[in-house]
């Protein structure tokens, strides 16, 4: 007895360090768990600049998106790579200017052949090797052929559209192509042929919301890419007449139900907190405002480039902060993969920049001034931004020569002329040169 009492004192030292190192790794573990955030990225599709309350929307509200506003930062010097679908989601999705992946001109079609290569290391891959389960809910547009879908770009479920969805059921008479109506796909299962367009934000909504509620132990990131505001536009039953700004108004109303059923689900899950939600469009509106800015869709003025932006992340991220520092959805690859602790290839040649540190402290934090190229639809370097200035150097879309003449280089300054009406070219040739031999070098090196 005595001899079991002795080596009870004996081994109580031992056995309690052990039971704290236990402790401890466990709580390490947890701890690495908890600071690895989810990841929602919002894309909507053709929305404007204007097209959100926050951003003087008119004839419709915006309740949700405002508020996640408030909660974060909203961007008023917002841009994305590209005029259209297919070279936005390019950048956004490798943190590289579409022409590093030849999808820089126009868009993908149901009788492409190509699409992103699987050689393109993607946004969804480096979260999975960080750790992430990957969900792409919602419009591809990166090739329909089995190669370049989702699953085979780092997503492990998906549950969506190919293409966008005016291509549904499309006869092209060019080419005597007809489309086949709009595949819907939950994963590589075809699960519907031309679905009832007015249910897809629905849709979308519901299964962001299922997959969220049964996530499992890991972090999760989810790109939900909606096909509305694309035109041909439809909203459901609940949101048709809502708005004073017809159906577009209506659209933009139920993507804006849709991001709040998913705020609210998130708050539900007790996971809001400890979650990164992004919010931006694809590029500028076809039907919507860009308001005060010039142009649309297609064009490389800033109302086709341009966008609202939203970020928010409760637990870390200041509230109710408005920047106009220039940022670009290119920035999102380094800065989630720096937030998230994922590794980037070293090999990797990168166009974005991290503002993980500016996110966390806007007030404290400026990021460096870098110059941005404007390649149109086309695939051709229409224009260049650096700090103040822009540079227009050529215009394939949204110039009218007969009325307005040859385009001649054009240089307005946004601090001043957002809305690109006062060409300042002739007053100050030395910028004119330097962001000339700026845009020459760049493109020449892609």
């Amino acid at each position: 007895m005595n001899f079991m009492k002795i080596n009870v004192r004996l081994y109580w030292p031992t056995m309690l360090v052990f039971l704290l190192v236990s402790i401890s790794s466990c709580t390490q573990k947890d701890n690495t768990t908890e600071s690895q955030p989810n990841i929602i990225i919002f894309f909507t599709d053709d929305q404007g600049y204007a097209d959100l309350g926050t951003y003087g929307a008119e004839g419709f509200e915006t309740p949700n998106l405002d508020q996640l506003a408030a909660e974060g930062i909203r961007f008023t010097n917002f841009y994305v790579p590209a005029t259209v679908c297919t070279p936005s989601r390019a950048g956004l999705l490798t943190g590289r200017y579409p022409k590093r992946s030849n999808l820089h001109e126009a868009v993908l079609f149901p009788f492409s052949e190509g699409g992103l290569s699987p050689d393109e290391y993607t946004m969804a891959e480096m979260l999975k090797e960080g750790g992430y389960t990957t969900s792409c809910i919602g419009k591809w547009h990166l090739g329909h052929k089995e190669a370049f879908m989702p699953n085979n770009q780092g997503f492990d479920e998906f549950y969506g559209v190919p293409y966008s969805n005016d291509m549904d059921n499309y006869y092209y008479k060019d080419i005597d192509f007809q489309s086949p109506p709009l595949p819907f796909y939950r994963n590589t299962e075809l699960i519907e042929s031309g679905p009832d367009q007015q249910y897809l934000t629905k849709k979308y909504t519901e299964e962001a919301v299922k997959q969220i509620k049964n996530r499992g132990q890991k972090p999760f990131f989810i790109y939900l890419a909606h096909n509305m505001p694309h035109t041909p536009l439809f909203a459901s039953p609940a949101f048709k007449g809502k708005s004073k700004h017809g159906l577009y108004g209506d659209v933009i109303m139920e993507l804006d139900w849709s991001a709040g059923e998913i705020i609210k689900t998130l708050k539900e899950e007790g996971i809001y907190e400890n979650t990164i939600f992004i919010f931006t469009s694809d590029n500028g509106p076809a039907k919507g405002s860009a308001k005060p800015l010039r142009g649309k869709k297609a064009q490389t003025w800033e109302g086709g480039q341009r966008v609202p932006a939203i970020i928010t992340w409760p637990s870390k991220i200041p509230k109710g902060k408005v920047s106009d520092e220039f940022v670009n959805t290119l920035d999102l690859f380094p800065t989630l993969a720096k937030i998230s602790s994922s590794k980037i290839p070293s090999e990797l040649q990168l166009d974005g920049i991290d503002i993980s540190e500016f996110l966390l402290d806007p007030d404290a934090k400026t990021l460096a001034e870098r110059p941005f190229y404007f390649y149109a639809r086309n695939g051709e370097l229409e224009a260049i931004r650096l700090g103040e200035w822009k540079l227009h150097l050529k215009k394939s879309i949204g110039w009218n020569e007969k009325s307005e003449g040859e385009f001649q280089a054009a240089l307005y300054n946004l601090n001043l002329d957002i809305g690109e009406k006062d060409n300042v070219a002739t007053h100050h040739p030395e910028i004119v040169t330097k962001l000339s031999e700026l845009a020459t070098a760049f493109d020449a090196k892609l």
